[in-house]
């Protein structure tokens, strides 16, 4: 039996079955722009496309559902092309996981309701402001009289700040940047992981998912809590902080052949780090010589959370002097990287129970050391040098704007400079006010979904301005210095609160 409907103005047929939208897209027809970050969450907005012209979130809509419809992905759009050279222009697409999805709703939404429809959506790189930005200019009509970027400095400004090679253009925003399930070849079988945690292989991800017997994760019921104790002493600014997710849109994915070299997780986006010991490749390699067969290896977004690395929590004190102490879960490189920045703070690492660590993840360690130092001085206008050489400085303003500036060599491509700078800026407000997981008393991640995990939405994300110094010296990587730079002028701005999130809603 087979089910009919149309797809981007012409006829297909699929298996009529009970596996969602999102599966018949890119597992039977082979539809790799709509993507699948969380499935079946239906909360990142990835695989979101038009069903009779609404949008509709694909993962969580039964195939079954759509029998005679119409459906519309960024492929079929008739405007796709002024949205995919808006994103460009405006540096409102990064790896470009998720903006076909944005790309899909924003096109079936009203004028002036941009905020509204990005409520469905996670972007994690951009800040959100490019794209707010990205819809204006769609919007006035003048997307296709943007001035044109030398795009090869943009890839490798990307490659800078992403730390990872990195392609910027047109078709990154509609979802073509080459992520590794993406280029898998067809046929491959499929590796997921099971229940009991072991792999299970299976010629389709139907087939693999009925044996891995897993259950959707959900959202945990208690709060998060800093799970370090703070180090005894005379301090004038205290801090404690929780596990944070690094919240990558595209879970870890390979695909290796029998022999060969697996294709990496990071294909077009460095993950903040957080893929940097991702388990995926080894064990596509591994699946792939005992089945004599190319096999995809796809991590559930449960998958994620559960193993994958988080920045390691802290508590520290700093006295009048300067001088302090941070505690901090023990983390290979994390001493050193404190040390870089503040070789006046002690460390201590402690043994606690919890998810894995690392110092890969985004300015960890040196990040909450700078943050300390700013409380200390008390400055409104934090500064902050990275281990790299890069320079930030960022204010907020009794209003709540905040405004950076950013002097990191030779800026190459200032519109993805510029995109980075607020994207990092976004990071460290939600870092400050509103990210954290909680853990249970064995160590084990509760918060499974990536709503829980506290990113700061677009309609609650103030304006960011972004100064560039033009220098004509190496380029070095600049937004882990806005990173830093943000969280301490955040936390300043809030009075130093001494844990953080400072402001943790656990909304649905």
């Amino acid at each position: 039996m087979s089910l009919r409907f149309q797809l981007d103005g012409r006829d297909v047929d699929v298996p009529d079955g009970e596996g969602s939208l999102l599966d018949a897209l890119r597992e039977d027809l082979g539809v790799r722009s709509v993507k699948d970050g969380c499935s079946p969450q239906g909360q990142c907005g990835c695989c979101t496309v038009l069903v009779d012209g609404a949008p509709r979130v694909a993962c969580v809509t039964p195939v079954s559902r759509v029998a005679g419809r119409s459906v519309t992905t960024v492929d079929g759009l008739p405007d796709a092309a002024a949205w995919a050279e808006a994103f460009t222009a405006t540096g409102a697409s990064q790896c470009g996981f998720c903006t076909p999805g944005i790309i899909v709703r924003l096109a079936a939404a009203k004028p002036g309701a941009v905020d509204d429809a990005l409520l469905a959506h996670l972007c994690r790189c951009t800040g959100w402001q490019t794209i707010r930005e990205a819809a204006a200019l769609v919007g006035s009509g003048s997307a296709a009289s943007c001035p044109r970027r030398d795009l090869a400095a943009a890839a490798a400004r990307a490659t800078i700040e992403g730390g990872v090679p990195q392609a910027v253009g047109p078709a990154v925003a509609l979802g073509g940047g080459g992520f590794a399930d993406d280029t898998a070849p067809p046929g491959a079988l499929v590796g997921l992981l099971g229940a009991d945690g072991a792999w299970v292989v299976g010629e389709t991800l139907a087939e693999a998912r009925a044996a891995a017997g897993r259950v959707p994760g959900r959202r945990g019921t208690i709060d998060a809590a800093p799970p370090i104790e703070l180090p005894p002493g005379d301090w004038v600014r205290t801090l404690r902080t929780s596990w944070v997710e690094p919240g990558y849109l595209e879970p870890d994915a390979a695909w290796c052949a029998p022999g060969g070299e697996p294709v990496s997780p990071l294909a077009n986006g460095g993950a903040f780090g957080g893929k940097v010991a991702s388990i995926a490749p080894a064990v596509a390699r591994r699946l792939a010589d005992e089945h004599g067969r190319p096999v995809r290896v796809l991590l559930s977004r449960e998958d994620v959370v559960r193993l994958g690395p988080k920045r390691p929590p802290i508590a520290a004190g700093i006295a009048a002097d300067g001088r302090g102490i941070v505690r901090v879960a023990r983390t290979p490189g994390i001493a050193d990287a404190i040390a870089a920045i503040a070789p006046s703070l002690e460390v201590e690492e402690v043994d606690i129970v919890g998810p894995p660590t690392s110092a890969a993840l985004r300015a960890a360690g040196w990040a909450e050391a700078a943050v300390l130092l700013a409380g200390w001085r008390a400055d409104r206008r934090v500064t902050v040098t990275s281990p790299v050489g890069a320079t930030a400085w960022a204010e907020v303003s009794g209003e709540g704007a905040i405004a950076v500036g950013v002097d990191c060599g030779a800026p190459l491509d200032p519109v993805t400079l510029r995109s980075y700078c607020i994207g990092a800026a976004h990071m460290g407000l939600s870092w400050v006010t509103a990210e954290a997981i909680a853990v249970d008393a064995d160590g084990r991640p509760l918060d499974l979904t990536i709503r829980s995990f506290g990113v700061v939405r677009a309609k609650d994300t103030p304006p960011i301005s972004v100064e560039i110094a033009d220098r004509d010296r190496r380029p070095v990587n600049g937004s882990d210095a806005v990173f830093a730079a943000v969280a301490g002028a955040v936390w300043v701005s809030l009075g130093c609160p001494p844990e953080w999130p400072t402001n943790r809603r656990r909304s649905a």
